[in-house]
C-alpha cells in the first residue's frame, strides 16, 4: 500500500511527552482487516478526537488501547504512567440508565472509586469528599442524590464521566458518548471534558461519528476511515487531498455556516459521512482544498 496516512499528517514536535503512543496497530479478524496501520500520539492536557463513521473501526481502537482486544501487530504503549492501563479511565457506548435503577448519582460516581484494586476502601468520609469533588468537577453537585435513572441523557452523561474520573485517570477514553445527546446537551459535555483536560491536564480520547460539536475544543483528531487514520490537527486534517487519499477517492470537505460537512462520492463506501449531508445544501459553499 502507499505509505500510510497512518503518519501524522504533520509530525512535528509538542512541548511534552506523548503520554499514549499508538504505532503501526492492525487488527484483523476472521479474515477482514478493521484497523491498518494506525498511529497517533495523545499528549497531556490534549483533548483529542477520534472521528469516523458507523463501522470504521473506534470501538475497536478504543478496546486495543484498553488492553482488551489484542491487535494483529503493532504497539501501544502509555509513556508517562507507571500504573499502566489501571492509569486509563473509559466511558463506554450507550450507557442509559432505566429509571428503575435504585442508585443515585453519588453512589454511581463511588462505584468507581476502588474496582481496580483489592483490599481496604477509602474511610467514608475521604469517600464522600472525593465523590463529592468528583460531581463538582462535571457540574452535577446538584442532582447528587438523585435517582440517576430520571436524570436527562446529558446528566446521566456528566455522571458517568464523574466515575470515570475517580480513580483520578491519566488518560480517558470516551466511546461515543455524545450520540444520544441533543445538541445543546452535546455542546455542554464537550465544554466540560474541554476545562476537565486543561486544568486536570488528563489526556482525553473522544470517539464521535459527527465532528462538529468537538470543533471549538478539539487540539488534534484521528480521523479514521477503511480501517486506516488520519491524524494531526484539525486544519491538517481536515481537507480535500487527505481525506481523498484517506478513503482512496474524492472526498469533498465543505465549509457551511460554521459547520464542516465531509461528502464521500461515489465508492464502496458511498453515503459514508461525517457531518449532516442528509438535506440539501442552499447556500454558497467552501471547498477546502
Amino acid at each position: 500500500m502507499t505509505q500510510s496516512v497512518v503518519d501524522d499528517v504533520a509530525r512535528r514536535a509538542c512541548g511534552s511527552e506523548a503520554l499514549l503512543s499508538v504505532s503501526g496497530v492492525d487488527v484483523r479478524l476472521g479474515g477482514r482487516t478493521i484497523l491498518d496501520q494506525v498511529g497517533f500520539e495523545v499528549r497531556p492536557g490534549e483533548f483529542t478526537g477520534l472521528i469516523g463513521s458507523n463501522g470504521a473501526g473506534k470501538t475497536t481502537l478504543l478496546r486495543v488501547i484498553l488492553g482488551l482486544q489484542r491487535p494483529t501487530r503493532g504497539s501501544v504503549r502509555l509513556t508517562r504512567t507507571g500504573r499502566g492501563r489501571s492509569g486509563i479511565g473509559y466511558v463506554p457506548q450507550k450507557v442509559l440508565l432505566e429509571p428503575d435503577v435504585p442508585l443515585r448519582a453519588r453512589d454511581v460516581v463511588g462505584l468507581g472509586m476502588d474496582g481496580h484494586r483489592f483490599g481496604i476502601g477509602l474511610p467514608s468520609r475521604r469517600r464522600r469528599l472525593l465523590v463529592d469533588e468528583m460531581l463538582a468537577a462535571v457540574d452535577a453537585s446538584r442532582f447528587a442524590n438523585a435517582r440517576v435513572g430520571e436524570l436527562s441523557g446529558g446528566e446521566q452523561q456528566r455522571i458517568l464521566i464523574a466515575h470515570a474520573l475517580v480513580s483520578r485517570p491519566d488518560l480517558l477514553l470516551l466511546d461515543e458518548p455524545l450520540a444520544n445527546l441533543d445538541l445543546g446537551s452535546a455542546h455542554e459535555v464537550v465544554g466540560l471534558l474541554a476545562r476537565i483536560a486543561r486544568e486536570q491536564q488528563i489526556a482525553i480520547l473522544l470517539s464521535a461519528h459527527e465532528m462538529n460539536p468537538l470543533l471549538p475544543v478539539m487540539d488534534r483528531i484521528v480521523y479514521l476511515a477503511g480501517g486506516r487514520a488520519a491524524s494531526g490537527t484539525t486544519e491538517e486534517v481536515i481537507t480535500t487531498p487527505v481525506l481523498s487519499r484517506l478513503y482512496g477517492h474524492r472526498v469533498d470537505v465543505i465549509h457551511v455556516h460554521g459547520r464542516v460537512l465531509v461528502v464521500v462520492g461515489d465508492s464502496e463506501t458511498a453515503g459514508d459521512s461525517v457531518g449532516d449531508i442528509g438535506r440539501e445544501i442552499n447556500s454558497d459553499v467552501d471547498v477546502v482544498g
